[in-house]
């Protein structure tokens, strides 16, 4: 057992710009190679597209899309006494939850059809906040009829 104690949890760093958590986190998931510049540059982008479209804040917009997509159930393997193993449903904390939506809506937009991954971006999180569809809303729809399935191996918890 260590003796040091508990190491604290860190907490994600405020946006410069907008003074949001949630906004750090997506630029952080988007981020590739080290290149933190360039996916504010692709964020803001979106964030003014989508403004446009909508007329409402981009920021909670992004946030209303997260909520949506944040699944509340999942399922972990478990193995049982016999040897086998059974997919067992497990509620799944929110940070937890917030960070699998952020990843989820990122690789919808990446998959999704588009010029640029602006475009790609605030379409996705437009679908997903107001129109409560797109490919992050169908996975995590997908999880959550996993999760009902193997209801039955919820005992092995």
């Amino acid at each position: 057992m260590s003796r040091r104690g508990t190491a604290k949890k860190k907490t994600a760093e405020f946006d410069p710009i907008s003074c949001s958590r949630v906004v750090n986190m997506l630029v952080n998931r988007m981020m590739k190679h080290g290149k933190k510049s360039l996916a504010y540059q692709i964020f803001y982008r979106a964030a003014l597209d989508i403004e446009k479209k909508t007329k409402e804040n981009p920021v909670s917009i992004l946030r209303q899309a997260i909520l949506r997509v944040t699944p509340r159930v999942g399922v972990k393997t478990r193995r049982g006494k016999n040897g086998k193993t059974y997919k067992v449903p497990v509620a799944i904390p929110l940070p937890q939850g917030i960070l699998l939506a952020i990843r989820w809506l990122l690789e919808a937009s990446r998959k999704r059809s588009g010029t640029s991954m602006t475009s790609q971006l605030s379409s996705e999180l437009i679908d997903a906040a107001s129109k409560k569809r797109g490919k992050a809303i169908r996975k995590k729809e997908e999880t959550h009829k996993r999760a009902e399935a193997s209801r039955s191996f919820a005992h092995f918890r």
